[in-house]
């Protein structure tokens, strides 16, 4: 069989061709004078052949224009919550928290959040089991994080309570103290956050007070960043712990939350009842940059709050 030649003929092309073949018989029945020169014309020029492959591209194109024409213009009616950044002060204070983004939510909404005020009339008192400090000599680095001075741990540091172990991952600070107990507040609080296998979280609260100089915090604050997001290396293995807990270790006990947005629930809150002191130098040295980053006392709403004896 002999191969086919050329390209297919589309649709339109043969259309044409059937027009220009009907005007060549109606001259010819007419009659055309020899020599005399014909003339033939579509009635209607074909409608254009459109490549279906250009048009879907086309179409994609002009769908992605107006996408980044709706990002780049939002409703005059949408908030104007920009990257959700909150603050402790201001139209992006604790009072806001909740609107200023989504996962935001629960600031508002939860029923066990913290800070409390601890009422000793209203405690649970009685025996309890100790907290199992087991923290050793470690490296770290301490970073502004725009809202604290926070010290992020290296090593395998820790707390065993109530059957579980949770690993400390990090140190924040906050002036004055977020807890208040029987109504009495604190110059400022240093919060040792933990973590089980399970994500499941628990913070080791210790109170600070004006007194003799504290060498844990004097260490943390000779390697104090210079602004937001500056991080500075530790040399390693020397931040020792210990030195930032009291020796009466007994503590106030209760579910809460986070002090800072997400405000996340079911954290197991340990607030050690003996203060520990640092200097008015010291403290002085963290208030110059954060005058006040503590969130305001948060209700109770009835929760049980052990008082270890």
């Amino acid at each position: 069989m002999a191969q086919e030649q050329g390209a297919a003929k589309t649709p339109a092309a043969t259309s044409q061709a059937k027009e220009i073949g009907q005007q060549v018989r109606k001259a010819l029945e007419a009659g055309v004078a020899d020599g005399k020169m014909l003339t033939v014309s579509p009635a209607e020029k074909p409608a254009p052949v459109r490549n279906p492959k250009v048009s879907r591209q086309a179409l994609r194109t002009k769908s992605a224009a107006l996408a980044a024409k709706t990002t780049d213009a939002p409703s005059p009616m949408a908030p104007a919550h920009g990257d959700a950044h909150w603050a402790y002060d201001g139209a992006r204070g604790p009072q806001a928290w909740a609107d200023l983004k989504p996962e935001f939510a629960t600031c508002g909404s939860g029923k066990q959040q913290s800070p409390i005020n601890i009422d000793e009339s209203q405690t649970l008192r009685g025996p309890a089991e100790a907290i199992a400090f087991d923290y050793s000599t470690s490296s770290a680095s301490v970073v502004n994080n725009g809202h604290t001075i926070q010290i992020d741990m290296a090593g395998d540091n820790g707390i065993t309570v109530r059957g579980t172990r949770y690993q400390l991952l990090q140190l924040q600070f906050h002036h004055p103290a977020e807890e208040r107990i029987n109504h009495r507040g604190f110059p400022m609080v240093v919060h040792l956050m933990h973590k089980d296998h399970l994500g499941r979280q628990a913070v080791v609260a210790v109170l600070l007070e004006p007194g003799g100089a504290n060498a844990v915090i004097n260490h943390f604050w000779t390697y104090m960043p210079l602004g937001p997001g500056d991080r500075v290396m530790m040399p390693r293995g020397t931040v020792d712990l210990t030195g930032l807990l009291p020796q009466d270790q007994r503590y106030y006990q209760f579910m809460g939350s986070l002090t800072t947005p997400p405000c996340t629930e079911n954290v197991l809150w340990m607030i050690l009842k003996q203060p520990v002191t640092l200097s008015p130098a010291q403290m002085r040295l963290f208030a110059q940059q954060f005058p006040n980053n503590a969130r305001p006392v948060q209700p109770a709403n009835g929760r049980l709050v052990r008082d270890a004896q």
